[in-house]
């Protein structure tokens, strides 16, 4: 019975928890295997993952990898075990800000110089004062306070 309860309590938590970490750009399988393996704490393969979670191991493998991208996960090695095995980072909070305010960091600066480009575009066409021009600016200092508050977040 208790057992049963437990296994309950892990799946409302799977599920919840994995809705939040959907929020950072991460698919449902990739926050569900995630959680699972944070819940977990002992290190897992492909196998163990695709039958805890009754998806294929290709799924499992293309997870763990966008995971390891994210540095969610990491690949650790354990004596007499010839299959990769895998744990989840212990430090939540600051492993998916430092990723998420990086590529949000990365995309407002790409953006910015793309808007930069077409401010040139403006003033090689001689329209330094439209409205439209007036737009433009407040659009790139958008991304400017974008960039701006990212980069405190990463920092603290």
């Amino acid at each position: 019975m208790l057992e049963s309860n437990i296994e309950d309590l892990t799946k409302k938590i799977i599920t919840e928890f994995s809705k939040t970490i959907e929020m950072f750009g991460l698919t449902t399988l990739e926050a569900r295997l995630f959680v699972y393996l944070y819940l977990e704490e002992a290190p897992m393969t492909l196998d163990e993952m695709s039958e805890a979670l009754g998806k294929s191991k290709t799924s499992m493998s293309t997870s763990i990898r966008s995971l390891s991208d994210f540095n969610l996960v990491t690949r650790v090695w354990k004596k007499g075990v010839r299959k990769d095995l895998y744990v989840a980072n212990e430090q939540i909070f600051k492993t998916i800000m430092n990723s998420y305010t990086g590529k949000w960091i990365d995309a407002a600066n790409h953006q910015k110089d793309s808007l930069y480009d077409i401010k040139k575009q403006f003033k090689n066409e001689n329209i330094p004062n439209s409205p439209l021009n007036n737009r433009l600016n407040n659009i790139i200092k958008f991304h400017q306070q974008l960039e701006k508050a990212m980069r405190e977040i990463k920092q603290n």
